[in-house]
């Protein structure tokens, strides 16, 4: 006998359709978390797949596991069909010997290979020659002593002192070249400084603290701060220009490192955040399309191809979506035909109007092709904010779709390159000057003072600028400022 007669009872019709209902109900909640969590899931897979080559993600985060280098984007350029190294007619860099050498010893044979007699040195013939090149031995400090002497006047009696140079400001001091060792090691060879201070008294003798390394980091910083103005105001009026930034960690919190940069010269700033914008900025910019830069007024942009080139080839090679490659097949053959361009008539030399054309249209193409293949997909679901029925904001989209509208809306700021051949296919340039800022974050974590990070902003400008224009860094760095400012080349 069944204890419960009511599980005997059959359903009355309203019962059964509220059953139904709510399985129903049930059924519809179901299927929308299983298409909520395939699209997790999907995301996940894609991030997954996401490495330095196809993304913005630095090399450093492949770990181990770093993607083969056959299907890395190593170049914008297309196969010229040359051997790899050195092609004909290139300078070589072969030690050669000298005609002067600075020292020169003679090793004479012993006895007469032949009978065993005695042989002298008169008996030279002829002589063979190698040459070593080697460090000389480290030398002891040179020690300049300044005296400024009293004199008295022999018709009225009065004193008078000799001046000493300027510079010579202290009883015992260490030199500019010394001083200008120490700032090419700490800043420019990014030396931590226990390991600076260790290297100079090895080498030198010279026994330095912390607390003289910064006094000379200071010091030197002081000096150039008129140059790097200089340099700040060569950027600024300069007709092309690359912009970029990366974060800083100083005194404990994340601040920025801007970077405004030509062919010839380079100017770091630290900001406190990231928008800061540099001001009076004339030309044209070109930058990774982070929107900030777009509220710069005055100017025209150029976005980095690079960039497009990654967030292709993820979409080539995890979503599988044909208008990419296609892209990307495009944007690489743009570049060769432009490269093609310079190298047949010079740096200025510019595409010809129809095929300037031919591109425009077939890019147009691939860009309505690929709009139509995301708008016939289904719509991604998204879970409804908490306490209220329906989501907030706009619908999101997939990272093909929101790309393709960044090529819709930005078309002329992509294909600038093409019009005028004084922008560059990328961004590498602002991107290789803020290169060695991560390797120095990596090796000293951080500044400790946004006085610190503002001297290696400062020092690290003219670093950089001299590399560009050619001159011996360390030289540079001892340099009178105003001889600096006058070598500089306009960009």
């Amino acid at each position: 006998m069944d204890p419960n007669p009511e599980s005997q009872r059959e359903l009355s019709r309203e019962e059964l359709v509220a059953l139904v209902a709510a399985q129903a109900a049930q059924i519809t909640a179901q299927a929308g978390e299983i298409t909520a969590l395939r699209a997790e899931i999907a995301e996940l897979r894609r991030r997954l797949g996401l490495n330095s080559s196809n993304s913005g993600k630095p090399p450093s985060s492949d770990g181990l596991s770093k993607p083969p280098r056959d299907n890395r984007t190593r170049s914008m350029r297309e196969p010229s069909g040359r051997p790899s190294g050195g092609q004909k007619g290139h300078k070589g860099e072969t030690l050669l010997q000298v005609a002067t050498p600075d020292q020169v010893v003679d090793h004479f044979p012993l006895c007469c290979t032949a009978c065993g007699a005695a042989i002298t040195p008169a008996m030279a013939t002829g002589h063979s020659a190698r040459q070593v090149f080697d460090l000389p031995e480290p030398a002891p400090l040179v020690v300049t002593e300044h005296r400024a002497h009293d004199c008295q006047c022999a018709r009225c009696g009065a004193l008078s002192r000799g001046a000493f140079p300027a510079g010579v400001k202290a009883p015992v001091q260490y030199g500019p070249r010394i001083a200008a060792f120490v700032v090419y090691l700490l800043h420019y060879q990014l030396l931590p400084e226990d390991r600076l201070a260790a290297l100079m008294a090895d080498l030198f003798g010279v026994k330095l603290v912390a607390a003289t390394i910064a006094r000379i980091s200071r010091q030197c910083a002081g000096r150039l701060a008129a140059v790097v103005d200089v340099l700040r105001e060569g950027v600024i009026a300069a007709a092309v220009k690359h912009l970029d930034e990366t974060g800083f960690r100083i005194g404990g919190n994340t601040q920025w490192l801007h970077v405004a940069a030509t062919a010839l010269i380079t100017f770091y700033r630290i900001c406190r955040k990231r928008g800061s914008m540099l001001a009076n900025v004339v030309g044209t910019v070109v930058h990774d399309h982070w929107k900030p830069y777009y509220t710069m007024p005055g100017v025209d942009h150029a976005l980095c191809n690079a960039h497009h080139l990654r967030e292709l080839k993820a979409l080539i090679e995890i979503e599988k979506e044909d208008w990419a490659r296609a892209m990307a097949h495009l944007l690489r053959r743009a570049c060769h035909a432009g490269n093609l361009a310079a190298a047949r008539a010079g740096a200025l030399k510019t595409l010809k109007p129809r095929l300037i054309e031919l591109i425009e249209r077939r890019y147009d193409a691939i860009v309505t092709a690929g709009l139509a293949y995301h708008e016939a997909q289904p719509a991604l679901g998204r879970a409804a904010a908490k306490g209220s029925r329906k989501p907030r904001g706009r619908a999101p989209r997939r990272t093909g779709h929101n790309l393709l509208l960044r090529l819709l809306t930005r078309k002329q700021d992509v294909l600038r390159f093409l019009n005028d051949a004084a922008v560059p296919f990328t961004n590498n340039l602002a991107e290789g000057d803020l290169r060695m800022m991560k390797v120095k974050q990596k090796i000293s974590g951080g500044f400790r003072s946004e006085q610190g990070a503002s001297d290696f902003a400062t020092i690290r400008s003219v670093i950089s600028t001299a590399q560009k224009h050619g001159w011996n860094v360390i030289e540079a760095l001892a340099q009178d400022p105003q001889l600096l400012i006058a070598a500089i080349r306009p960009p």
